[in-house]
């Protein structure tokens, strides 16, 4: 029996392979790192190819570490980093252009230039989305305007649309199927959350070919084979999500009400609301959860965009730590009698505020302030912003009490971090013994089509918990930090 199951995690930073068994425990890890491209301020691209070479390399070395035979896999997952955005010749397979990130803010003009011609409610409406750049659609047209001859390739139908799973699944299939799911779909722009399609009125607003996009299935869907001479056998693709709907199912949030927060480069609160689409009055994001077996669960979204990012500035631009793991430590020696606040909008600010021209800045420093109370700063801006869209989700989906939130993503290693976020959520932190829950996700999704994993109740009774973080701060310091966080926001924004 092909009892094992290899989860893709192709993320913003890095690529990784994980090797799961019959029982979902990790039986090996690869992982790799890959170039991050700045062309301009605001702009941000990976290479293609660095992504496909990184993701084979991962698969080989995950391979190489179980000790197993490609042929003893009996499924594939994949989990991506969303709204990324990749355009290929369907003939040889080359991108046209470099991968356009989730983060990159090139589209902020024309996506104002929509708004202004009152196009955004209507958007609103069909996709769930806000009109922001951080999503595909905008990035697409940029690309077929910006590239030589891309628009003419496209509606000749000899180019090929992805995020970054599509991109994927064709090179593992050696181009046979130009395929994603609904997850996925639902964060381009150009698909209609209700009817669970492409729509055509977005696709003509942002000039878009239809022949451009891949079809678009369940979650837990047998996509196709991989091509032997790609991975050395064929092995059936059987799940895909994007990475904060993977750690979703991954934390076994099947019911409605249940609520998790991912911390990897961005931060991504998900809520599921079941079978109903709840529209925000809040500037969340309604999107699609995860669809078996042709059925859809909705869910709220919060997404921050900067959290490990702001650790790894800390490091790579600052050069207050050698490593992000020396951050927790050297925020616990911080004064605590300085109230220093790093509002991290590198790249703009996500919900609830939605402010594309938003740029970073840090609030409250002193004669005294130091690489501790920075790296203090930085990680207490994280849990500042998951109380903001906690506090937007409880606006829009009522509940008595707040929800205990699970926590994933290397982020929550840190002690220091997920104390300081149960203290102002003033709420439990659940944090599970297995923290790689966007693989677990995407391998469940996989393995639960081929009969390797069983039904989502009995699936989250096996979830475990490793450690609650309860909330230990007086009313009176915990008010008194964030109303100072929240002004600090408002200094920062530029839309009022």
């Amino acid at each position: 029996m092909n009892t094992y199951v290899l989860a893709i995690d192709q993320g913003t930073t890095s690529s990784r392979a994980i090797i799961f068994d019959a029982s979902l425990a990790i039986i090996s890890v690869a992982q790799q790192e890959f170039t991050q491209i700045f062309p301009q301020s605001g702009w941000v691209e990976h290479d293609p190819e660095e992504i496909w070479s990184s993701t084979l390399n991962t698969i080989k070395a995950a391979v190489d570490k179980a000790g197993i035979a490609i042929t003893d896999i009996g499924a594939i997952g994949i989990t991506n980093q969303r709204e990324t955005t990749i355009i290929w010749d369907k003939e040889t397979g080359k991108p046209v252009y470099n991968a356009i990130v989730w983060q990159d803010r090139r589209t902020s003009n024309y996506c104002s230039t929509l708004s202004t011609g009152g196009y955004e409610e209507a958007i609103t409406e069909k996709t769930g989305l806000l009109l922001d750049p951080y999503f595909s659609g905008t990035k697409i047209r940029w690309i077929l305007d910006n590239c030589d001859g891309a628009r003419q390739q496209a509606e000749a139908g000899n180019l090929a649309f992805g995020t970054v799973d599509t991109f994927l699944l064709w090179r593992l299939t050696s181009g046979r199927v130009h395929a994603t799911d609904a997850t996925n779909a639902a964060r381009t722009m150009v698909f209609n959350i209700h009817d669970n399609d492409w729509d055509q009125d977005l696709l003509d607003l942002l000039e878009i070919p239809q022949a451009l996009l891949p079809g678009v299935y369940d979650s837990s869907y047998e996509y196709g084979t991989t091509s032997s001479d790609i991975l050395g056998g064929s092995v059936p693709v059987c799940g895909i999500a994007g990475d904060q709907q993977a750690a979703l199912v991954g934390q076994a949030c099947f019911q409605p009400g249940m609520l998790k927060s991912t911390y990897g480069t961005g931060c991504f609160a998900v809520l599921n609301t079941g079978r109903q689409a709840v529209r925000s009055k809040n500037k969340l994001l309604t999107t699609i959860g995860y669809r078996i077996n042709g059925v859809t669960t909705y869910a709220l979204e919060g997404s921050i965009f900067v959290a490990g990012a702001a650790v790894q500035w800390m490091r790579d631009a600052m050069g207050l730590i050698d490593e992000a793991s020396d951050s927790g430590g050297l925020a616990r020696s911080a004064d605590p009698h300085q109230d220093v606040y790093l509002v991290p909008a590198f790249t703009g600010l996500g919900a609830p505020h939605w402010d594309a021209e938003a740029r970073g800045a840090i609030f409250g420093i002193t004669r005294g302030t130091g690489p501790a109370e920075l790296s203090r700063a930085a990680l207490e801006s994280v849990c500042y912003q998951t109380r903001d869209l906690l506090e937007a989700m409880q606006n829009d989906w009522q509940q008595e009490n707040a929800p205990v939130l699970r926590v994933d993503g290397g982020m929550v290693a840190s002690n220091f971090t997920m104390q300081f976020l149960a203290d102002i959520l003033n709420a439990p932190v659940d944090r599970p013994q297995i923290l790689e829950t966007t693989a677990v996700g995407a391998a469940y999704l996989a393995g639960l089509q081929k009969n390797i994993y069983p039904q989502p109740q009995e699936f989250a009774d096996t979830w475990k918990l490793e450690r609650r973080f309860s909330p230990d701060l007086s009313e009176e310091i915990r008010n008194r930090k964030y109303v100072g966080w929240k002004d600090a926001v408002r200094r920062t924004l530029t839309t009022f």
